[in-house]
């Protein structure tokens, strides 16, 4: 889990926000990461890693390992998913399991994925960067910095009691921002097919 401010130092310059209630909302979100991925030159034999990170144990960080859960749920041969509800990925395994990662693949591509806090009039929103984030950096926890893309959702309000604010946050926003990331993935997988196919 991160706050929006540590994000900054992802080097993401160019950064997208999306608001749950955009009717658009999963169109936008594909559009985009396909665009970003693209941009870093990621071909399609390239391994694309999702590393969901988070717990299941505290509704305000489960965001992850839901993402993860629902990508893994379908069949899509797309995704190499790290971070389910099953098996999620936390402070406890994060270092070991980009090691693993980077192990099982060549070169592999990384989108990390996380809750994170910010402003009340940002809560509910999906961002979309460049360059990586930091993992517990929000309940000052020191982790490895991770992925090329970072996808990160405003779960709630940051800057005081970040622990116990996790464990307050409600679980159907949570729900609804997985809902909308992993069907945003979903839609990227077939935008990405159509752009790579175009580009040959």
């Amino acid at each position: 889990m991160n706050t929006v401010n540590e994000l900054k130092n992802a080097a993401n310059i160019d950064k997208t926000s999306i608001n749950i209630e955009d009717s658009m909302a999963v169109s936008k979100f594909a559009r985009d990461l396909t665009t970003r991925m693209i941009r870093f030159g990621v071909s399609y034999e390239c391994p694309k890693i999702l590393l969901c990170i988070g717990t299941d144990r505290s509704t305000g960080d489960s965001l992850g390992p839901l993402v993860g859960s629902k990508i893994n749920s379908v069949e899509q041969g797309f995704f190499n998913v790290y971070g389910t509800l099953e098996q999620p990925v936390h402070a406890s395994n994060l270092k070991a399991t980009i090691e693993e990662i980077n192990n099982n693949y060549k070169e592999p591509f990384i989108i990390a994925i996380d809750a994170c806090l910010g402003k009340i009039e940002n809560v509910g929103c999906v961002n979309l960067g460049d360059g990586s984030l930091q993992p517990g950096a929000g309940v000052y926890k020191n982790l490895p910095p991770v992925g090329q893309i970072h996808i990160t959702g405003i779960v709630n309000v940051g800057g005081f009691m970040e622990y116990l604010v996790l464990q307050n946050t409600r679980l159907n926003l949570v729900m609804r921002i997985a809902d909308i990331i992993a069907s945003g993935l979903n839609r990227t997988i077939l935008e990405y097919s159509k752009q790579n196919a175009w580009r040959i």
